[in-house]
């Protein structure tokens, strides 16, 4: 998947490895009958039994991390989970490279950046944190705006969310094991790579 991302990137003039920003996000999704115990767990604000995809991906929305957890993992576990499995990516990253800038408002960048450090000391040298702008009700007043207003760069990872639930096998899960969802959902990201490359080529 990785060299895909890369060759995705390249096609569109982007650094194949090194992104200045990365969004990320959660989503949560029922588990089937076929879901083992390792893969129950119910989350509270979304009411929901099953599992939690957390995704984070470039400007164009395809990932370069994607993990699975219990749904009753927090969005900021899951994402310092997501990161250790992935530190070698900001370990190999120079130093004079832009920090990569990580976003969303659904995090807490505090607790984020503590628990990091303790497992990549240096890691704040890489990336810095800062939330997404949400409209407050004023400012939806004053552009004639009410309800839902997308956020362009929140949107990106929404718009990421919504192709996977595209794929049939991901409307829920049905996996036995966590590491066989994460496989899954790698799965469709990669088919969707190569059908973006095939019709750039």
């Amino acid at each position: 998947m990785i060299e895909l991302h890369a060759q995705a990137r390249e096609q569109v003039k982007k650094k194949p490895k090194w992104s200045t920003l990365i969004i990320v996000d959660s989503q949560a999704t029922k588990n089937t009958c076929n879901a083992s115990i390792e893969s129950k767990g119910f989350c509270h604000y979304k009411s929901t039994n099953g599992i939690k995809r957390h995704l984070a991906v470039d400007t164009l929305g395809f990932p370069f991390f994607t993990y699975s957890t219990k749904a009753s993992v927090s969005d900021d576990r899951g994402l310092i989970e997501m990161f250790e499995q992935n530190i070698d990516y900001f370990k190999s990253k120079p130093l004079n490279v832009s920090k990569i800038t990580i976003m969303d408002h659904g995090y807490n960048p505090e607790n984020l950046t503590k628990e990091l450090e303790k497992i990549y000391p240096q890691i704040m040298t890489k990336i810095k944190f800062k939330l997404a702008p949400k409209l407050s009700k004023a400012e939806k007043e004053a552009s004639r705006k009410s309800g839902f207003v997308a956020i362009p760069v929140r949107w990106v990872v929404e718009r990421s969310n919504a192709w996977v639930e595209k794929c049939k096998s991901l409307v829920k899960n049905f996996d036995r094991t966590l590491d066989n969802a994460n496989a899954r959902l790698k799965l469709c990201f990669i088919r969707l790579m190569l059908k973006r490359i095939a019709k750039a080529s």
